[in-house]
């Protein structure tokens, strides 16, 4: 059989999986970046207009 072929796909896919797996995990970290930032800054109100 084609032994070298199919090594070679099978290290092809998990190549793949490991690439997607890192850059979920930067993008992971990206969101809790911009999560986090987003909380410690307050909303800004319009002082002009009455609340009611």
């Amino acid at each position: 059989m084609n032994y070298p072929v199919i090594a070679l796909i099978i290290l092809l896919a998990l190549g793949v999986i490991g690439l997607l797996a890192w850059k979920n995990q930067k993008d992971k970290k990206k969101i809790e970046k911009e999560m986090n930032r987003s909380e410690i800054r307050p909303e800004k109100h319009n002082e002009n207009k009455p609340n009611a």
